[in-house]
């Protein structure tokens, strides 16, 4: 929930998820629509559907302890990966992340630009207190994050640094609006869905194309008219 999404906004949604689906069972048990129904208002709605398939795939068995099982599960890359292995675990893996990569351009690179992640790993491997990863990385996020107020983002100066395009009239906002209007509806035509849409129109087709291949929306019953309703 946090990956691009602000603290305060995931609190209430993750409170109100764990109350939901107290347990990999109870989340692997559960319809798609209602996992991404209760997700509205993160955004990226993709990672639910991701975490529902994990839930289906763990449920019942021990969840993964390596960041090579781990990144076979939907969703999860290195640096989630990563995450699981540091926080959850307390193993002393290499973890990168914004606030993380703040920390050492800003000790160690000073002024320079286009920084590899390469170039920063060796002094994560020096400082890396490998009897206790969990609060060191936690106190590095929790650094990084006062860096970024006080002396500005250093994570721009980073090779990996990608600035996040503008929400309002891009194709995500279609996604998102098509994804929040099922939830409300249940099910829609692609004609009634296409009206609906307060965004850039000319996304639709992609974003309605997208959706149906990545399984966020699958066919339900034939209208009236004859054309197709459309569900999560």
């Amino acid at each position: 929930m946090l990956q691009q999404t602000q603290v305060e906004r995931v609190i209430p949604k993750y409170l109100a998820f764990i109350k939901e689906f107290p347990s990999f069972s109870k989340l692997a048990q559960a319809e798609q629509s209602e996992v991404i129904e209760l997700w509205q208002g993160l955004g990226y709605n993709r990672r639910a559907r991701y975490l529902h398939q994990c839930a289906q795939q763990v449920a019942g068995k021990t969840f993964p302890k390596t960041l090579k099982e781990l990144e076979q599960l939907p969703g999860i890359g290195p640096y989630t990966a990563t995450a699981i292995c540091a926080f959850s675990y307390n193993q002393p893996v290499i973890m990168l992340e914004t606030n993380i990569r703040t920390v050492f351009l800003y000790h160690f690179f000073p002024g320079q630009t286009s920084v590899k992640d390469s170039d920063l790993i060796p002094y994560i491997i020096k400082t890396l207190d490998t009897q206790n990863p969990r609060e060191w990385y936690w106190a590095l996020m929790d650094y990084g994050s006062v860096l970024k107020k006080l002396t500005g983002n250093h994570a721009r100066r980073s090779s990996s640094y990608t600035k996040q395009s503008k929400f309002a009239g891009s194709l995500r906002q279609v996604r998102g609006e098509i994804i929040r209007l099922l939830t409300q509806a249940s099910e829609l035509t692609e004609i009634e869905l296409q009206t609906k849409i307060t965004g850039d129109k000319r996304h639709f087709p992609d974003a309605f194309l997208q959706l149906q291949k990545e399984g966020m929306i699958r066919h339900g019953k034939k209208s009236t008219s004859g054309g197709c309703r459309w569900h999560l």
